[in-house]
């Protein structure tokens, strides 16, 4: 027997859940997404700003006056750059997608980064640049890690690397100082939260790499991994992120 006609198989003895939605999985499944979550996540638009990323349904301020082969650059960036050279993001942080994100952290869902993973190569995979060394997840408080049981950033660039055929690897950045949860704190709170939070591995010297993570919010931990990473000489530095809060700046 085949491993499709396995899956079926057990699907009609043991039906499979949905982690969001408790619903079979169905057609157009990604398992362990059900077919109808896997359609509901509202995916964002080819990027319009060659740095953060933000597509033109989010913000259409962009510099001018700019030369016809240069970078889109949107105003915030323009103004006040951030410490990445480029972020790119799958979908929107809302609905389906949140919820998805909330089992795979919060309760233990891990077969999630399967589908995730798929995600943000599916939907990013073509706006990334073509000389990008290494995959570098960001770290997760030891605590946190400790009492999850997993790294839901290191599961997300494990998922990527195969089919990027670049390595991830997790050792080139890590904490060195305990930090509250981004999520109880107000924008400003979250730059100080993380500033130095984080240390980078010499290795990554002269090196192009990308930093995975979930979430792209206010860019305050992304920013710190960044300072962290071009602090040991890393060449150029990269965000990519499963889904991005959509506001006005990152």
């Amino acid at each position: 027997m085949d491993a499709g006609w396995a899956v079926a198989a057990l699907d009609l003895v043991f039906p499979a859940l949905c982690p969001v939605c408790d619903a079979a999985l169905g057609a157009g499944r990604r398992d362990p997404l059900c077919g109808r979550c896997w359609g509901a996540i509202d995916r964002l638009p080819p990027p319009d700003c060659d740095v953060c990323g933000a597509p033109s349904t989010l913000r259409a301020d962009f510099a001018r006056p700019r030369a016809p082969d240069a970078r889109r650059v949107c105003w915030a960036c323009t103004t006040s750059p951030p410490d990445y050279d480029y972020a790119r993001s799958a979908a929107a942080y809302e609905g389906t997608l949140r919820e998805a994100l909330h089992a795979f952290k919060f309760s233990g869902k891990r077969a999630l980064a399967r589908p995730l993973g798929d995600l943000a190569i599916e939907q990013c995979r073509a706006f990334l640049p073509h000389d990008i060394e290494a995959l570098i997840p960001v770290p997760l408080a030891y605590e946190r890690e400790r009492e999850r049981g997993f790294n839901q950033a290191a599961l997300l660039a494990e998922r990527l690397a195969r089919p990027l055929g670049i390595p991830a690897i997790p050792g080139w950045l890590g904490r060195v100082r305990a930090t509250r949860p981004q999520s109880d704190l107000a924008a400003a709170e979250r730059q100080a939260n993380v500033r130095g939070a984080f240390r980078a591995a010499g290795r990554v010297a002269g090196r192009h790499v990308l930093v995975v993570d979930d979430v792209l919010t206010t860019g305050a931990t992304l920013g710190a991994c960044a300072r962290a990473l071009r602090g040991a000489g890393a060449r150029r530095i990269g965000v990519l992120t499963v889904a991005r809060v959509l506001h006005a700046a990152v």
